[in-house]
């Protein structure tokens, strides 16, 4: 008898099981009112825990900002940040001195390593409409080896992501993001060099799939017989995996040593999100915003923290937002500036 090619199956809460090399994944979507000029929602607050607000009131989040929601000043050690924003924007600064606003299919990519502080804000701009937030925030471990690598800051923007549609023989279409990975002779931008996901061997894979009601798709197999593949069905209708059926809302860990037919029900769209990679097999001791691996290194880094609060805290607030003007881009530690191609207005 064959293996099953769906080995485990899970409801998705706020965060989604995942599998080594990564250790967390969160989907964020806030429907955020008008702005107030203050890029704070116009709408009043009370009824929520300001500073740890997850409640999802009238549909969303003020997380841990206390006028503009997000992520104020917070350290990590020893994994990396990949967030990939599909609507609205994200204000970044950290303490090596780097900064951006980015969105609109724009990803970026923090190696923590050995010790970095950043704040994720997101800044409401428009006071004329509503101010929607979508975004995939997925940790990736680092091996031993490079959890005490040099903090490094990537921004890829979405013109160096590849999207492109793949047409089934009855005409319907799949839309793939490849966000880091090859899937279908894509390959994703670059990635940091200390990343596990540098390693050609890891196969460290992330693709956004929307398909089409009825649509069909092939995801062709990994090449490495370790490779982990993990998908999330998050919105939509029924999916099809080889003859099994994964309701939406639902993840599971599938089989990524064949090719396997995905198939959307034929009573609307699915959207689906797919980590694969090959584990990295080493002792995970994590704490908080810390992820070593053992318990002796996590105390050294409180500790380290404590006394060089990795290399400190250079912005005027511990929540900086980068203004009103709705333009993406990103300023390096050592002053390099990039600006997003086709710079407009986000939306």
């Amino acid at each position: 008898m064959s293996d099953p090619v769906v080995k485990q199956r899970f409801p998705l809460g706020p965060q989604w099981p995942t599998i080594d090399p990564f250790l967390f994944v969160a989907h964020h979507l806030d429907h955020y009112p008008k702005a107030l000029p203050d890029l704070g929602p116009d709408a009043p607050l009370d009824g929520r825990d300001i500073g740890q607000d997850f409640g999802g009131k009238d549909g969303w989040n003020m997380y841990h900002g206390a006028q503009v929601p997000g992520f104020p000043q917070h350290p990590h050690r020893g994994f990396e940040t990949i967030t990939y924003v599909r609507q609205g924007i994200i204000d970044h600064a950290d303490s090596m001195g780097a900064t951006a606003r980015f969105g609109k299919g724009d990803t970026q990519w923090l190696t923590a390593g050995a010790g970095i502080q950043h704040a994720e804000m997101f800044p409401l701009i428009d006071q004329n409409a509503d101010n929607p937030l979508e975004l995939f925030q997925i940790w990736l471990n680092l091996p031993a080896s490079d959890k005490m690598a040099d903090p490094y800051f990537t921004m890829l923007w979405d013109d160096e992501t590849p999207t492109f549609t793949e047409t089934d023989e009855q005409g319907n279409a799949t839309e793939i993001t490849v966000i880091t990975g090859s899937l279908n002779d894509r390959t994703g931008p670059r990635t940091p060099p200390n990343s596990w996901a540098a390693r050609a061997e890891a196969e460290v894979g992330v693709f956004h799939l929307t398909l089409e009601a009825g649509a069909s798709f092939t995801l062709p197999a990994s090449q490495h017989g370790e490779t982990m593949r993990v998908l999330y069905a998050f919105e939509g209708s029924t999916l099809d995996i080889a003859g099994e059926a994964l309701e939406a809302h639902n993840g599971a860990l599938i089989d990524a040593g064949q090719d396997l037919a995905l198939t959307a029900s034929v009573e609307g769209p699915v959207e689906c999100m797919i980590l694969q990679g090959r584990p990295i097999a080493e002792p995970v001791a994590r704490y908080g915003p810390f992820v070593m691996n053992t318990e002796a290194e996590i105390q050294q880094a409180f500790t380290d923290y404590r006394t060089t609060q990795f290399g400190g805290w250079p912005w005027d607030s511990p929540e900086p937002n980068h203004g009103a003007t709705a333009r993406r881009f990103a300023i390096h530690a050592d002053g390099r500036r990039e600006d997003a191609t086709e710079n407009q207005p986000i939306s």
